[in-house]
């Protein structure tokens, strides 16, 4: 838990304030900061399109009397995007836009799926349901 945290609260804005400060250096300060801001005005429109499309589908399965597996694991994938995508720095936009195209959000969802069923597999990961 320690690890993630060093990386989560250390590692990352470390590596975004390096990256920040190469690009500045290339494009210029204010060109930077522009960019900064325009990936995430389009991060934000981009989340709240898909985010309305994962809703839709939520409701559209439920409605069917199916188990919305894909469509919840997708919403929470959508939430991290869209706030990796107001992180500023271009590492945790790119993370972002890459959990917002529907795509690649289909191939991390898939890894995802597969590395939550090892955990429950090796016990790692409980699940309890109480009545």
């Amino acid at each position: 838990m320690f690890r993630i945290l060093v990386i989560l609260f250390i590692v990352i804005p470390a590596v975004e304030l390096w990256g920040l400060i190469s690009i500045g250096k290339v494009i210029g300060g204010w060109n930077t900061v522009a960019l900064v801001i325009l990936s995430g005005l389009i991060g934000a429109w981009l989340a709240k399109q898909q985010g309305l499309q994962v809703l839709r589908l939520l409701q559209v399965q439920l409605s069917r009397g199916q188990m919305p597996t894909d469509a919840l694991i997708d919403g929470a994938l959508v939430l991290v995007g869209a706030v990796l995508l107001l992180t500023p720095g271009f590492i945790t936009d790119l993370t972002g836009f890459l959990m917002l195209i529907p795509y690649t959000r289909m191939i991390i969802r898939h890894f995802l799926k597969k590395w939550l069923w090892s955990m429950i597999s090796s016990g790692r990961i409980q699940i309890f349901f109480r009545r």
